[in-house]
């Protein structure tokens, strides 16, 4: 049997995360060495409650989670208690009934982990703001240089923000993190908000059809709930952008990547309304050579059913 490709999922958990993580733990190919989670989407507190649910949820095998920073570099928190309520998970009670936070930080886990594997074993998927990651690359450069590659749901892709015109809400939250991350120079491939938009949004019979699948995708519909009226005010219907499971897609399943090149990015971090927003140089004005493939398009037949396959539906 094929060796499993080892993996970090980093994770400011809310409802998005949650479906994201239970597909990574249900794709067999893959395995995850531990969880980290950040401050983002809600603290990095209640982030480990809701990936240790969603572990529990998923009812595969149960990678340690570790709680890394608490606060983003610079910028105060803000929180998306708005898109995922005020615990991330929809408000509607979900706890785990069994496990519990690891010991020990995040970030020290993960180096410790980099530094005891091969070059390139381990790939670190980043589901949230970018605080952990930077924290490790300025304070651990030599381990962070050994991962294979980050994958990271962040960036406006080659289209506009969803908390400005030009940001996109993992890049926003820390934009002083994710500029160290883009100018680190490891292999960094960005999944772009405009890759889980429009055709790839989760649709009626989409989220139908995993609610009738079992009491996994139930939940994971269930959980979403204040992200589906927040769009239905945005969009007109019942839909799910779903930018985490994307992101976990593009990743694991790069089969559905419709449209990914390699561009000079830069991370915008002055005190203006562009704050957070991430400069793709997508006609190469600027001369530097790229530093992060940008995923901006997924087929979204594939990208559905990889969905459905690893969440039983």
């Amino acid at each position: 049997m094929e060796e499993r490709k080892k993996l970090i999922i980093d994770t400011d958990c809310g409802s998005d995360d949650a479906m994201a993580i239970a597909m990574a733990l249900r794709d067999p190919r893959y395995e995850i060495l531990c969880f980290t989670t950040v401050t983002g989407n809600v603290d990095a507190r209640q982030a480990a409650q809701n990936t240790l649910f969603t572990i529990e949820a998923a009812g595969t095998y149960e990678p340690p989670v570790y709680i890394g920073c608490e606060t983003p570099l610079l910028v105060p928190f803000v929180g998306a208690a708005e898109t995922h309520g005020d615990d991330g998970m929809g408000d509607i009670g979900l706890v785990p009934k069994r496990l519990k936070v690891a010991e020990g930080n995040g970030v020290l886990k993960m180096v410790e982990l980099l530094r005891d594997s091969e070059q390139g074993e381990i790939d670190i998927i980043t589901l949230g703001t970018l605080t952990n990651i930077a924290v490790a690359m300025r304070l651990f450069p030599d381990e962070m240089r050994k991962v294979g590659r980050i994958v990271m749901m962040g960036t406006a892709g080659l289209g506009t923000g969803n908390v400005s015109p030009v940001a996109e809400f993992n890049i926003w939250q820390d934009a002083e993190a994710a500029k160290i991350v883009f100018e680190f120079g490891v292999p960094l491939m960005a999944v772009g908000w405009d890759a889980c938009i429009d055709e790839a949004m989760l649709e009626r019979k989409d989220l139908d059809r995993l609610i009738q699948s079992g009491p996994l995708g139930k939940v994971m519909v269930d959980c979403n709930r204040v992200l589906m009226e927040m769009n239905y005010d945005r969009f007109g219907r019942d839909c799910l952008d779903m930018a985490d499971p994307a992101a976990m897609a593009a990743a694991l399943y790069p089969e559905c990547i419709d449209d990914c090149d390699d561009y000079y990015c830069e991370v915008d971090t002055s005190k203006g309304p562009s704050y957070g927003g991430v400069l793709v140089d997508r006609y190469h004005f600027s001369g530097k050579p790229a530093n992060c493939a940008v995923c901006s398009k997924l087929k979204p037949e594939l990208f559905k059913e990889y969905i459905f396959r690893t969440l039983g539906a």
